[in-house]
């Protein structure tokens, strides 16, 4: 495979000391601002969080991504208020305190300059964005990738340590404005423009990637791959076999649930059925 870009290809380790992880989703409640707020006291969300935290932590994941994920329906990111960077930020703060695993974050939808912002404010190592390069249309409606701005604010930021998770070929959306363009070409161009891990998804939240993109987008990069839907115990080691690792929520909830919240019971089945993939 050709190398088309000068990014170093470790990030998996050099973030959490391996070279698979097993990184958990901490699904913020509504903040407010948000249409589904309704008047919970800020130290109740910031507690659901953090119980969330160490819940996964405790159970065995190896790091956790810090997501909006109950400000439904998700503002585009110009449209995203400054309330949500704020909370987030706490949010992140917290959880540091409270957990010692790295973090990451993802703000919804696809704004990594307030990601930056947060992760920089809370110690944060890494932000995932949706939509890195190229466009899409997503239920928000037209997506463009915002890498060039991004990295502009990551460099005033002086925050070049903060790394970039990237989709690729990204869930909740349709790629037909791309659709003359191969899944190994949008894959690389996520190298191209600077990112340092890519993930594979499946088509919604809770929908895994199948094995064959799996494999497609891997062949596509040089890149750590992670998969970031769709994870269970039941698939996890087929998954790191052809992986650096996976993102995995909706399986580690009551009931399998994504706004449920985090099963101890679930993490440490997961975890266990995950340890053959882990030591191979």
């Amino acid at each position: 495979m050709q190398q088309i870009s000068d990014r170093a290809s470790s990030a998996i380790r050099e973030i959490f000391g391996t070279d698979k992880a097993l990184i958990g989703m901490i699904h913020c409640p509504p903040f407010p601002g948000a249409p589904r707020y309704r008047g919970a006291a800020m130290d109740s969300i910031y507690d659901t969080c953090i119980r969330d935290a160490e819940a996964l932590v405790k159970g065995g994941i190896h790091g956790l991504i810090i997501e909006n994920h109950g400000d439904i329906p998700f503002s585009k990111p110009e449209d995203i208020g400054h309330e949500t960077a704020a909370f987030m930020s706490v949010v992140t703060d917290r959880i540091a305190r409270a957990v010692d695993v790295p973090l990451g974050i993802n703000v919804l939808a696809n704004a990594p300059i307030p990601a930056f912002a947060i992760a920089m404010a809370g110690n944060a190592r890494f932000i995932r964005v949706n939509q890195w390069a190229n466009a899409y249309v997503a239920n928000e409606g037209f997506m463009e990738g915002r890498a060039a701005e991004a990295m502009r604010y990551r460099s005033l930021l002086r925050a070049e340590h903060i790394r970039v998770f990237a989709d690729s070929h990204v869930k909740h959306g349709a790629h037909a404005i791309t659709a003359d363009r191969t899944i190994d070409e949008l894959t690389r161009d996520l190298a191209f423009f600077d990112a340092d891990v890519v993930i594979a998804t499946g088509q919604r939240t809770g929908n895994s990637a199948t094995i064959e993109e799996i494999e497609e987008i891997g062949a596509a990069t040089h890149l750590p791959l992670l998969v970031g839907s769709g994870v269970t115990k039941d698939n996890i080691v087929e998954i790191l076999k052809r992986t650096n690792g996976v993102i995995v929520a909706s399986s580690l909830k009551e009931g399998g649930v994504w706004w449920n919240p985090v099963d101890p019971a679930r993490v440490t089945a997961f975890v266990e059925a995950a340890k053959p993939g882990l030591e191979a």
